[in-house]
């Protein structure tokens, strides 16, 4: 018997990222939008910006387009750090709207935070940190689910990056390094623990990212490579890609909203609508509904077309009582409500053993 194989459900979160714009009170209202358009988590940002990134350190394109190039980027991101005390007043708001709080640490000291004084059931690490074991080590260490997504990133690097989780959920004693990294990622209980706790995100890191850079079959590359669970952090414009990516098996959707797309700051111009964010959010779950259970059988709202849709034997024309059936008297019509028409070969040649009217039913 073939196993039945139901589409989970997919957990959507709604990144507000950084697109409070330094506000409590926009932060607040972001989560409201969120709760209201159905998502499951909402997700900011917790960093240091003195921790994050040095003075000399340039904006992205899309950074200067969207913010200007009179501050640096460390200028620009201290405008955006949430001090402890708002991470706070977001949690109560979050247990009130019953929506998930979550947030990106960007380095050690707020990764530690996160999960030690707010006590975060789940990590996300973005797609900039694939390449840093300083954070997915003690990231690893809090050993919790974990979310990484994988923008710019290739399979070695994101197979690098594993081995090191794999280190840390192991809690190895052996010094840090990448060969202790890959023989962690080679022990049955590294593998089990990265399984345990670890979903991949592919991710385009562009804002917003091109259509053609998406390439959701990279999915299907990194599931069957590292045999883990995949979403897709979507950067495109619209919600089409999303949906797709859901219909591909993603089991997380990560999508960036904001109360108006014009409003002054990096991200908005990437992000969805209060209003687009629910669409996306009801279409996925029509998509979810969609996929089934993979049985192929014909289903309850197909029953009663079935008769009316299929054909069965009769006559071409009038048959008399004894006259061999033949391809001259026989055909098929609708409805099926006579004998199959599979049965048409042995019926050849045999004597009908009464006489039929033109479209009678055999």
């Amino acid at each position: 018997m073939a196993t039945r194989v139901k589409a989970p459900r997919t957990l959507v979160i709604a990144e507000a990222g950084v697109n409070h714009n330094g506000s409590l009170a926009m932060a607040l209202k972001l989560v409201d939008a969120a709760a209201a358009a159905g998502a499951d988590v909402v997700k900011f940002q917790t960093f240091k910006a003195e921790k994050l990134a040095s003075a000399s350190a340039q904006k992205a394109q899309y950074q200067v387009e969207t913010t200007g190039s009179r501050e640096s980027q460390l200028e620009m991101l201290k405008r955006f750090e949430l001090p402890p005390a708002h991470h706070r007043k977001l949690i109560a708001r979050c247990k009130k709207r019953r929506i998930e709080f979550l947030s990106t640490p960007f380095d050690a000291e707020s990764l530690a935070f996160l999960t030690g004084e707010l006590g975060l059931a789940r990590i996300k690490l973005p797609s900039g940190e694939v390449t840093n074991p300083l954070l997915l080590l003690p990231a690893a260490r809090a050993r919790r689910p974990l979310i990484l997504s994988t923008g710019m990133a290739n399979l070695k690097e994101i197979e690098l990056a594993l081995c090191a989780l794999a280190y840390g959920f192991m809690g190895s004693k052996r010094k840090p390094s990448v060969r202790a990294f890959k023989k962690a990622y080679a022990d049955r209980r590294g593998q089990a623990s990265l399984k345990k706790y670890v979903t991949l995100l592919h991710c385009t890191t562009a804002y917003p990212a091109p259509i053609e850079d998406v390439n959701l079959r990279a999915m299907d590359t990194m599931a069957a490579r590292f045999g883990l669970p995949v979403g897709y952090s979507d950067h495109t414009l619209g919600t089409a890609v999303a949906v797709a990516a859901v219909a591909r098996g993603a089991t997380v959707i990560e999508k960036h909203l904001t109360l108006d797309r014009n409003l002054p700051g990096p991200d908005h111009r990437a992000s969805l609508e209060p209003a687009e964010f629910k669409a996306m959010v009801m279409a996925i779950r029509e998509a979810e509904h969609a996929l089934g259970d993979s049985r192929k059988i014909c289903r309850t709202s197909e029953m009663r077309n079935r008769p009316i849709a299929r054909k069965s034997l009769v006559a071409a024309r009038d048959i008399a009582r004894g006259e061999k059936f033949s391809e001259d008297n026989l055909t098929a019509k609708r409805p099926a409500d006579g004998r199959s028409v599979f049965g048409y070969w042995d019926i050849l040649g045999t004597r009908a053993k009464r006489p039929y009217k033109r479209n009678d039913p055999l």
